[in-house]
């Protein structure tokens, strides 16, 4: 069975065919840095890393493009509020961005384009609308008259006049209507702005930097590319805006043959906010957990549904990976001295391979790794051992040095001792030199906090013994340590 995939622009599953033989373009819409990365940007690029992976295994020469949108209100807000430029704020955000998914595993787009580095494109693009009778120029900037695409809505599946409806129009904005959305902002005051002749200085709007990018990267000839991807909360009105603006102008619509989305993640049942108190940096919560055992947790559930975020859940994935690592290494212990020849393919790659053709059936393809793995059995094993490294590969967990180091095989800091009273701080710490003594003192005492359900203090002590070169894994029998370096 080819590989089937969910499209949004049809709602129904369909075989993946690529306009191309051999050859697969994807669009991805990437971070705006205009504030710290979080979790939920984390399993959007995870999943369309994975999805990656998988057509590059399958054979297809894979161009994969995802951008930044390096230039919108909220940058240039941040950037006043702290007075510095907006370049700062979002080099800065960016590059903290781009450590937590080298930390994750996720490869580095084929092109990275900036918005800002295609104002060019952007501007002949908008100039194409405006001849067309789709844009038109107002006091304050350029918009798409959105009522003359008579499609507008399709992709969301929503209807343009409950979307009339429900639309407003601010009091600074001089468009027509109501769903009319800005393609360019005239200057404003302390604002960064580019020449746009006749027509003013300004900026570009959010929607039309995709449409001109994805356009000259993998659509020269405008007649579409392969998938577009992004994140549920994309779908309207960005994704809708991007199809109004590209679709008139190409030779042969629709923009994007497949439009795959990633599900929306909660934290304990609760959107992600910062006045509900429940926002945390994607780079923090990288150092309290195993950035694989996330990458695991996201694999358990289809990419497209909405997902719950929690500690316990997070628990359970630190506990199954830590018990992957050993049946991984007891497999190889036992591969290093079984015989046999190791050929292409085989029964675990083939049972992988059928969950991912399923709509990238992730879960699916996890459960056939875990059992693989826990069969330490001689017969076999070094096949067994080389399909597993495989698939693992294939699902972004790659097996490093310390899945075949045992937990305790590093010797421990020799200023454990005290590096734990510094960084903890408490007085039951107070008197014990010996390293071992302090390590398995304070994972006492987290395990307490645990039972406690104090998940701040057990959270707090967690991070100290990391922030000492210790690592915990958690699971039903107890907590696992590690020296990591």
């Amino acid at each position: 069975m080819p590989l089937q995939l969910y499209n949004t622009r049809t709602r129904r599953v369909e075989p993946f065919q690529p306009r191309r033989d051999g050859r697969v373009s994807i669009y991805v819409c990437g971070l705006t840095p205009s504030a710290q990365a979080h979790l939920g940007h984390a399993r959007s690029f995870l999943f369309f890393d994975i999805l990656r992976r998988y057509l590059t295994f399958s054979g297809y020469e894979v161009t994969y493009v995802q951008n930044v949108t390096d230039i919108d209100d909220r940058s240039i807000a941040a950037a006043h509020r702290l007075g510095v430029s907006w370049r700062e704020i979002v080099d800065g955000y960016y590059a903290e961005f781009k450590r937590s998914m080298q930390r994750l595993g996720v490869r580095e787009p084929d092109k990275e384009p900036y918005a800002t580095e295609f104002i060019p494109q952007i501007r002949e693009t908008i100039v194409a609308l405006i001849e067309r009778g789709y844009a038109y120029v107002a006091s304050d900037g350029i918009y798409y008259r959105v009522g003359k695409f008579e499609r507008y809505g399709a992709l969301s599946n929503r209807n343009i006049a409950e979307l009339e409806a429900g639309a407003r129009i601010e009091i600074d904005e001089a468009k027509e209507e109501p769903l009319d959305f800005a393609l360019w902002k005239f200057a404003k005051p302390g604002e960064p702005h580019w020449p746009f002749e006749p027509y003013g200085d300004g900026r570009p709007g959010w929607h039309i930097e995709c449409s001109a990018m994805s356009h000259a990267l993998l659509d020269p000839e405008g007649t579409g590319f392969d998938i577009h991807g992004g994140g549920a909360d994309l779908i309207f009105p960005h994704h809708e805006n991007e199809i109004a603006q590209s679709e008139p102008l190409m030779a042969r619509p629709p923009m994007a043959n497949f439009w795959l989305h990633g599900g929306l993640l909660l934290f304990d049942n609760r959107k992600m906010s910062k006045s509900l108190g429940n926002f945390e940096p994607l780079c923090d919560v990288l150092d309290r957990y195993d950035p694989q055992a996330i990458r695991l947790l996201f694999l358990r559930t289809g990419y497209g549904k909405v997902m719950n975020f929690t500690d316990e859940a997070m628990a359970g994935a630190e506990a199954t990976l830590e018990r992957l690592r050993r049946d991984y290494r007891a497999l190889h212990a036992v591969a290093g001295s079984a015989n046999g020849s190791v050929r292409e393919g085989g029964a675990l790659t083939a049972r992988v391979v059928a969950a991912l053709d399923d709509d990238m059936n992730t879960a699916a393809a996890l459960r056939e790794v875990l059992a693989a793995a826990g069969n330490a059995e001689a017969e076999g094993a070094a096949q067994r051992l080389a399909e597993l490294r495989n698939a693992l590969t294939l699902l972004g967990i790659e097996p490093d040095e310390r899945w075949l180091a045992e937990p305790e095989a590093l010797p421990l800091p020799s200023d454990l001792a005290a590096a734990l009273r510094r960084e903890i701080g408490e007085p039951w710490l107070d008197g014990i030199e010996d390293a071992r003594a302090a390590l398995e003192r304070a994972i006492a005492e987290r395990l307490a906090a645990r039972a406690g359900k104090d998940w701040a203090r057990s959270d707090r002590l967690r991070d100290a013994l990391l922030r000492c070169g210790i690592e915990l894994q958690d699971g039903k029998e107890g907590s696992v340590w590690s020296v990591v370096r």
